[in-house]
């Protein structure tokens, strides 16, 4: 089944989300669709699914139009959407899962869970996506979730698939087998969609690549002859350098040492299961890892907070387990927090009022009780300006800001403190590439300043692109350590998948 999209126009109040797109996904081709945060990707998916109703244009399928009033009518039509946070039951079976809302029942209304778990393993064997019907979705790995997304489209006869950010949580050997899994899909005569920020594998995977930027369609490329540069360029309307410039590291005196460090939960759960780690100041340090492998517990445990159940956490060689955020805050430490909207602003607040959220009782910025406004706007001024926060309105709200330049202004509120350590939690999650270029550079400053830096990012080119030395995270036990120059993806991807050896 062919999808074409012409003169696609969406607007909502203030914002033109997408101005005249068209696109066109053949049968048995993947077309990757790239753009940065706001370019419109998602609005355009949403009018696909039956989300949003277009103001302009129409939807095609074999050269028919399509009017689709809701999802159930997109879903009826052939179109099928895998989304990045997966839409799946945790304590069901696969099966239950797959066949939920269109359970098939015996007489009398029962649900025939023997032919459910018969339509799983028909579809699973024919698109070669080995998943057991019977196991329990919480129990099975990320990798092993998308592919029960992907049999849950393909029971309600999608032709069209969309896959939005597919590899975001994958392992490098499961983006591998996933990538498998396309081309059979392809082979199968599927008209493939795939939204994704990674440009590497927009460009391994694609037969064609559209490029958004402001909710226009702004250029298409060959996958054969383009470069992830170009690619960028595309996307921001400037040149792009996506390589990390760096020195070979020269690490000093150890800032952070963690020994034996255990975090349990509520319930007595462990979180970090005796981790012990060092950071020294002058190098990079990343933790890799799938997401909710003890990685934010880490930092939370760090920064005051999490309490410790057991171990030390020492900074620059003093005890600092049981010190609240504030106190480690004082002591020289820095935290880029991975929840840029719920930790690290506050949305209603100023610019110049989020750039002093963790020092504003500091003699700088108070006299006794009152704040030194003068002297707020002032640095608030500088930070902006030093940092290419835009629009540099220090009158502006948090929430009126880019998530690139909401993120700009925590890396400015933190980095310009002169302090032995610097945390960053995802740094660049979600944001745009010149965003990304621009925040990669003030880490590598930062790290040839002296400073001791630990990186936590759940994107491994990200890990290798950063980190002198890469700690692996799994199951809330550091399993594996290396120097970035000795190691491989493939190999952090096997700790990181739970190889120990």
């Amino acid at each position: 089944m062919d999808l074409e999209l012409r003169g696609i126009r969406k607007e909502f109040p203030g914002v033109l989300a997408n101005d005249d797109v068209s696109l066109v996904a053949r049968s048995g081709k993947v077309l990757a669709l790239i753009g940065e945060n706001g370019a419109g990707k998602s609005t355009l998916m949403n009018v696909l699914s039956g989300l949003y109703r277009p103001d302009a244009g129409e939807i095609l399928l074999d050269g028919v139009p399509q009017n689709f009033h809701d999802p159930g009518a997109a879903i009826a039509a052939g179109i099928g959407m895998v989304h990045q946070h997966f839409m799946l039951v945790q304590i069901f079976s696969v099966a239950d899962n797959v066949v939920l809302g269109v359970e098939p029942t015996t007489v009398g209304g029962v649900m025939d869970r023997k032919r459910a778990r018969a339509e799983v393993r028909e579809i699973s064997q024919r698109y070669g996506l080995a998943v057991d019907p019977d196991a329990i979705i919480e129990e099975l790995p990320v990798g092993i979730q998308q592919r029960v997304e992907i049999i849950k489209i393909l029971l309600r006869g999608a032709k069209v698939i969309v896959f939005d950010e597919p590899t975001a949580v994958l392992t490098p050997q499961e983006v591998e087998e996933f990538f498998g899994i396309v081309a059979e899909l392809k082979s199968n005569g599927a008209a493939i969609i795939f939204i994704t920020h990674k440009l590497k594998e927009a460009l391994a995977i694609a037969d064609d690549i559209t490029v958004l930027r402001s909710g226009k369609v702004v250029g298409h490329a060959d996958p054969a002859t383009a470069t992830p540069e170009e690619l960028a360029s595309l996307m921001v309307g400037r040149d792009i350098d996506l390589s990390v410039d760096k020195a070979p590291a020269k690490p000093g005196a150890t800032v952070l040492e963690l020994s034996e460090v255990t975090v349990t939960d509520d319930y007595g759960r462990k979180l970090l299961d005796s981790v012990s780690m060092t950071v020294a100041g002058g190098e990079i340090v990343g933790i890799a890892g799938i997401q909710g492998n003890g990685q934010t517990e880490l930092v939370q445990a760090i920064t005051g907070l999490l309490p410790v159940e057991t171990g030390k956490v020492l900074f620059q060689g003093r005890d600092v387990t049981k010190l609240n955020p504030r106190k480690l805050h004082q002591a020289g430490i820095a935290h880029v927090p991975e929840d840029r909207n719920h930790m690290g602003m506050v949305g209603s607040f100023s610019l110049s009022e989020n750039l002093i959220l963790d020092s504003y009782y500091s003699d700088q910025f108070s006299k006794g009780l009152q704040l030194n406004r003068g002297a707020i706007q002032e640095s608030a001024l500088a930070l902006v300006q030093a940092y290419d926060v835009r629009p540099p309105n220090i009158d502006n709200t948090g929430d009126a800001l880019s998530g690139g330049n909401a993120q700009k202004m925590i890396v400015a509120r933190e980095f310009s403190r002169d302090v032995p350590l610097v945390i960053c939690a995802q740094p660049t999650r979600g944001i745009d590439v010149g965003s990304i270029e621009y925040i990669h550079e003030q880490i590598v400053l930062k790290r040839d300043e002296g400073k001791a830096i630990l990186i936590v990012s759940t994107e491994l080119d990200e890990i290798f692109s950063l980190a002198d030395r890469i700690l692996v995270m799994f199951d809330g036990e550091i399993v594996a350590e290396r120097l970035t120059s000795e190691t491989t993806p493939t190999e952090i991807g096997l700790f990181m998948a739970g190889n120990r050896s």
